[in-house]
């Protein structure tokens, strides 16, 4: 158990979980009467975003060479942080009425848990918020802005399209799938 108690110090994650706490709290506030699909993603995005500054430890090249196997617990590490972001997500489900399906919510967390991993292992744990936030952005833009049912639209907008659309899902799994074994086989970059 010492072990896990002193991953979790040399990661940052008390400072994670506050930090989660805090920006959850200021996001149910903002969006208390309407807690509808772009709040949703955006709750969504910043407890990811926060949690996963953590994905890399105070010396790269120690992590590299200690005698532990790193594959699972970087796959942990992010499983942890998809869980707490769906947990943070989904509290406000208790009491809404105008609720966003679970669907999604898995859907989001899944493709940006992946964006996680791919934007730690190319920029650095410390910038795994990067390519989440990119994508929230860029989606947000082109949905707000145009609107269209082709295939790039709705890969494009994927964040922010229904349960029903398959190519949503397809981009979120793929993303999910390739962000969670890079990570996982790499780790983060130097």
């Amino acid at each position: 158990m010492r072990w896990a108690v002193l991953y979790a110090r040399s990661r940052a994650l008390p400072a994670s979980f506050v930090a989660l706490a805090v920006s959850m709290a200021v996001i149910w506030f903002l969006a208390r009467d309407r807690w509808s699909m772009i709040p949703v993603s955006l709750a969504l995005l910043v407890a990811i975003a926060v949690t996963a500054i953590g994905l890399s430890g105070q010396d790269v090249d120690l992590d590299r060479t200690a005698a532990i196997r790193w594959v699972p617990r970087r796959g942990l590490h992010l499983l942890l942080i998809g869980g707490l972001g769906v947990g943070a997500v989904l509290l406000p489900r208790l009491w809404e009425a105008d609720r966003v399906p679970v669907e999604i919510i898995l859907r989001n967390a899944g493709g940006l848990l992946g964006l996680v991993g791919i934007a730690a292992v190319l920029f650095g744990g410390a910038f795994g918020w990067t390519l989440p936030l990119l994508v929230f952005v860029v989606s947000f833009v082109v949905w707000a802005t145009t609107s269209g049912t082709d295939t790039v639209h709705l890969v494009i907008t994927w964040l922010l399209q229904p349960a029903d659309v398959a190519a949503a899902t397809w981009t979120a799994a793929v993303l999910a799938v390739a962000g969670l074994g890079t990570y996982m086989v790499f780790g983060n970059r130097r």
